[in-house]
């Protein structure tokens, strides 16, 4: 390992690229980013640079956190995944086997599969939705169990920005009894030693970055369908910033990580399960992951979207097949390839696009990446 440039941290010689790729980002767009890169369940880049506020007066330490946004969603679906290959959880069971009062409103046929798979036809809350109800465990949950369907359920996909969490997370402690921020802590991070959490303890606050909003969509007023990807109940990117947020649960949306956690967390499915010596799950629990729930445009996202159980799935712009991945409101990503056995991520304070959809230091970092694999 060798000490970066510009940057801090450690990175192998092969990885150099990811290095370059970080420095030209904390040049360019980036305020403070963290990056890391795991192969065959061991770190060759674990890099971090830049400052906590835009100001750039508090640099970027090791252990700094931040709000990851949907990043954190693939940490609750692992959680699904860990219970299934236990044999706990049945991906095609009915969610009412679990959680009974779900079935209401003509959604007992609804799988758990559904709800991985962002085809269950829940994408937000029906009623309006304070953001102390959010925070509600139980007001969240029920008004969701009793809501109807928007399609049919398991034939159109449209993505569950924020009530994912709470579907997902409503079976998981249906199922075990614990929340899904405990499950994950006790089951997934603490055995792997992984410093991300969903529900932040306050003694990691000191830790955290703020949250820096990106710049106000401009509206068009003509426009059919206004953009404005604020939803039900309304979530300005500084809600992150409240202790209140923090604290929740909110298993779609608020996961505290940095780079290093999140590659460390996802490596256990880049690697057949196993990973720096803690098996979570199977190579056969693994692949399930890769079943694909959907194929076609997202009616939420408005954009061509594979879904598999839990992730995005590569549809041809990824160099290997077996890969997944999924990423945060403002630009945060982990990408899972399962045939190099990789993990990547990237996590940082500043949020570039309002639509949500990500921009393109995300993907500098993986063609950095993948040039590294590759040299």
């Amino acid at each position: 390992m060798v000490e970066t440039s510009g940057t801090s941290g450690t990175c192998t010689d092969q990885f150099a690229p990811v290095r370059a790729a970080l420095a030209a980002s904390l040049d360019d767009k980036d305020v403070g980013a963290s990056v890391a890169v795991y192969l065959d369940g061991e770190p060759v880049v674990d890099l971090w640079g830049g400052h906590l506020d835009e100001a750039r007066t508090v640099p970027w330490e090791r252990d700094t956190l931040t709000n990851t946004w949907s990043t954190t969603k693939t940490m609750t679906a692992l959680c699904a995944l860990v219970l299934a290959d236990r044999g706990e959880l049945d991906l095609d069971a009915p969610v009412a086997r679990y959680w009974p009062e779900f079935a209401a409103n003509g959604k007992e046929d609804v799988r758990v599969r559904h709800l991985l798979g962002h085809t269950a036809g829940l994408p937000t809350w029906d009623e309006p939705l304070t953001l102390d109800d959010l925070y509600d465990w139980p007001t969240a949950t029920s008004r969701l169990a009793a809501q109807a369907p928007a399609w049919k359920p398991g034939v159109e996909g449209g993505y569950h920005a924020v009530t994912y969490g709470h579907l997902v997370g409503e079976v998981i402690r249906r199922v075990t009894g614990r929340t899904p921020g405990v499950f994950f802590a006790e089951e997934i991070a603490g055995p792997l030693g992984a410093d991300f959490h969903i529900g932040l303890p306050a003694e990691h606050d000191h830790r955290v970055t703020p949250v820096i909003p990106p710049p106000e969509p401009v509206l068009d007023p003509n426009a059919a369908r206004p953009s404005d990807r604020r939803g039900n109940p309304p979530l300005p990117p500084a809600t992150a910033n409240t202790e209140a947020w923090r604290r929740a649960e909110i298993p779609a949306a608020n996961g505290h990580g940095n780079a290093r956690s999140v590659a460390a967390v996802q490596s256990v499915l880049a690697c057949g399960g196993t990973a720096r010596g803690v098996r979570l799950l199977s190579e056969a629990g693994c692949e399930r992951a890769l079943e694909e729930q959907f194929l076609g445009t997202d009616g939420i996202l408005g954009v061509p979207m594979r879904w598999g159980m839990g992730y995005g799935l590569n549809s041809g712009q990824l160099p290997n097949p077996r890969t997944c991945f999924w990423g945060g409101w403002g630009g945060s990503m982990v990408l899972v390839d399962m045939d190099a056995r990789m993990s990547v991520a990237y996590v940082m304070n500043r949020m570039l696009n309002p639509e949500g959809l990500g921009d393109d230091r995300a993907f500098m970092i993986l063609a950095a990446a993948y040039e590294g694999l590759s040299g």
